[in-house]
């Protein structure tokens, strides 16, 4: 995920790297805590995202090492790993025809937004097609770094739908369809933990990210132990066990890393680009809004569950706001799923064909 720098001179210019890290900690930390307690979304990403951008493009010079940032990649994998279960496989093979018209409505529409963002050069090359990418905002995060588009902006236009999705989301579960909801239940930070099997976890989870590292698959450390994990948890080989802190440690990594990477350059480019960035997040939303009440009119889908299984939101943010609901979780988990496997296994062929198509038409 290295971007090219063009860093300019600083408060943080020339400081040691432990002020440096001991900076970002403290704003992790202190952006983090609110933003989790508010109830955003991915606050343990989003906290310590700003907190390296404000370092960063202060002078700051450090950089997350390579093992702990594969790891954090490799346990953010195996978290989504451990959503997918025998239910939710039930739930998509019992519907699969239903789900593959819907993902693929939902991925054609973001395809020609970030088409048209290309062609505008809102964005620098392809980075729009996967900033609009619905609903996998960590791993395509992680995939436009490697195949060199720029990550930075990708953070910024997926995380600012995230917590535009959120917010629709919770208004609609809060207000409009189930007022008595009450709000979403949240894991303890420290929770008992059998440690054999997150022992296997953590073997399993990094042994995969060291393959698809050697194997040079793109987002590998992120790819590999997602599927792995997937196949040996609904096979019952074994259990995910994660503890909560080792979470939000990962999250912290990923969130950082990205954030180092932007400079003043890209931030003011990024905010320059807001209106058309929020004008697409609002397109993509209203555009899934509609499948959602086609779904609620044409099968008898009760309208929350059709809106948070077709929203293009983060799915561990949308699983927060379903588990809180009087929805169909296995229905709304599946769609969620299915959708998140198919954006990773196409995005890049979509990205590449539209990169070669703006080509032609630019020369």
């Amino acid at each position: 995920m290295t971007q090219p720098r063009d860093a300019a001179p600083g408060r943080l210019t020339g400081s040691p790297t432990w002020t440096q890290w001991a900076l970002i900690a403290l704003l992790s930390v202190g952006l983090a805590v609110p933003f989790h307690l508010a109830g955003i979304p991915a606050a343990f990403l989003v906290g310590p995202l700003l907190a390296g951008i404000l370092v960063s493009t202060n002078g700051g010079n450090v950089r997350v090492p390579a093992l702990p940032f594969l790891i954090g990649q490799s346990v953010v994998g195996s978290m989504i790993a451990h959503s997918i279960d025998a239910d939710i496989v039930r739930t998509f093979l019992d519907g699969w025809p239903l789900f593959l018209g819907t993902v693929a409505s939902i991925l054609v529409f973001s395809s020609i937004v970030g088409w048209v963002m290309t062609r505008l050069q809102i964005l620098p090359g392809t980075t729009a097609v996967w900033g609009t990418s619905p609903g996998a905002a960590t791993p395509m995060m992680l995939m436009a770094g490697e195949f060199g588009d720029d990550a930075r902006y990708v953070a910024f236009m997926q995380y600012l739908r995230v917590v535009f999705v959120a917010i629709t989301a919770a208004v609609i579960s809060g207000f409009w369809l189930n007022p008595h909801a009450g709000p979403a239940p949240s894991r303890p930070l420290i929770h008992p933990l059998d440690w054999l099997a997150f022992g296997e976890t953590m073997a399993i989870a990094i042994a995969a990210a060291l393959l698809g590292r050697r194997l040079k698959i793109p987002g590998g450390g992120f790819l590999v132990p997602l599927v792995v994990g997937t196949v040996m948890q609904v096979s019952g080989l074994v259990r995910i066990e994660l503890p909560e802190p080792l979470l939000v440690v990962s999250y912290a990594m990923l969130g950082i890393s990205v954030g180092l990477s932007f400079t003043r350059t890209v931030v003011i480019h990024a905010l320059r680009a807001f209106v058309p960035i929020a004008a697409s997040t609002v397109a993509l939303i209203s555009f899934c809004g509609g499948l959602a009440y086609i779904l609620h009119r044409t099968l008898g889908i009760d309208p929350l569950s059709a809106y948070l299984a077709t929203s293009p939101g983060g799915l561990d943010s949308v699983g927060i706001i379903a588990a809180s609901a009087k929805v169909d979780v296995p229905f709304v988990m599946a769609l969620q799923t299915f959708r998140l496997f198919v954006v990773l296994a196409v995005g890049p062929t979509i990205a590449r064909l539209i990169a070669r198509a703006t080509a032609r038409r630019t020369t």
